[in-house]
């Protein structure tokens, strides 16, 4: 790792340990629960990263799973508050508020959700494969509307945020600090996870999945075990964006919901992790800031978007470090040098 990507990841990491502590001196304290917001969607956009730019997968139904997420913990809440049973499962439970409960919760259901639409998804490549997976948070999404019981097209209010021991869940800074540590923790397992010889593998259905396949290395399998660890990112993701807006409703699962994630990993740069932190910073504070003088401010959203794509290589990450991006060549999976996609 080069000096000024070493530099650069310091600055960003100190700027997020002492962000609240930042916010409180310039007498802005505000700044610190929009700060948790993009922190919940850079989580979000880590997760797709992983598949996106690693294993060249767009998936346009990443929102299902940040939505799912979010459900899971509003649904175990619901009952919790109310003393109901939950009426889909066997037994008497009635849910819960400990998100020692919640949040595993929402990674399991997220993932195996993951594991059964990849298993699907995964048959098809190109633009097949980003239509199915649409097709899928769209499924999900219109099935969450038909549920009047959790509030159908309106969505279902959190009477109370998940519960951390020894945490005050409803204190910015502490709910800042554990959306930190979590995202941090995400980034160092999805770091591991492309730097191994798992990570090879997944480069290489990225850059030649046919000469892998040619040689007996089992890709549908990786692939769908890295679609896994991204859905289940994002239903945590999810778990988190249900307790910062104490609120969860089907526009989560929205495809919209899913462009705007894919658009954060592009902005931040694809096949970087760190990238997607600020692609995310980016966009919303974009957001945060232009609608407060326009309505339109996708209109400047658009033509930005645009020159990232064709002058920052690598994204704003790849024009902050300056250097070749940690891309690993196919040959690297497959133990051979040289060689390209026409090498036959």
């Amino acid at each position: 790792m080069t000096q000024r990507r070493l530099m650069v990841h310091g600055i960003g990491l100190g700027i997020l340990m002492f962000l609240p502590l930042l916010a409180a001196a310039a007498g802005e304290p505000f700044l610190t629960n929009i700060a948790s917001r993009v922190l919940v969607y850079a989580l979000a956009a880590v997760s797709l990263d992983l598949i996106m730019g690693y294993g060249g997968m767009v998936s346009f139904g990443h929102g299902a799973f940040f939505g799912l997420g979010a459900y899971v913990v509003g649904i175990l809440a619901h009952h919790s508050f109310n003393g109901t049973v939950i009426g889909f499962l066997p037994g008497e439970w009635q849910g819960t508020a400990s998100a020692l409960v919640q949040w595993p919760l929402a990674i399991l259901v997220t993932g195996l959700f993951a594991v059964i639409i990849g298993a699907l998804s995964l048959r098809t490549t190109g633009v097949y494969f980003i239509m199915i997976t649409l097709a899928f948070a769209q499924m999900l999404y219109f099935f969450m509307t038909s549920l009047p019981t959790y509030g159908g097209d309106d969505g279902l209010n959190l009477w109370e945020r998940s519960q951390v021991p020894a945490v005050d869940m409803y204190d910015d800074n502490q709910f800042y600090y554990v959306t930190l540590a979590l995202l941090l923790a995400f980034l160092y397992l999805a770091h591991r996870v492309v730097n191994s010889q798992f990570g090879m593998v997944l480069k290489g259905c990225k850059q030649n999945e046919t000469r892998l396949q040619a040689l007996g290395v089992p890709t549908y399998r990786y692939k769908l075990v890295a679609f896994a660890i991204s859905g289940a990112g994002a239903g945590l993701a999810g778990a988190l964006a249900a307790n910062h807006t104490e609120f969860v409703g089907p526009g989560l699962m929205h495809w919209t919901r899913s462009g705007e994630i894919m658009i954060m990993v592009i902005l931040g740069g694809m096949g970087t992790l760190y990238g997607s932190v600020l692609g995310a910073f980016t966009l919303l504070m974009m957001e945060e800031v232009l609608s407060s003088y326009t309505e339109h401010w996708m209109l400047i959203l658009g033509p930005f978007l645009v020159i990232v794509v064709l002058y920052a290589r690598g994204g704003i990450y790849g024009w902050l470090v300056g250097d070749e991006m940690d891309e690993e060549p196919a040959e690297r999976a497959d133990g051979r040098t040289g060689g390209g996609a026409d090498d036959g």
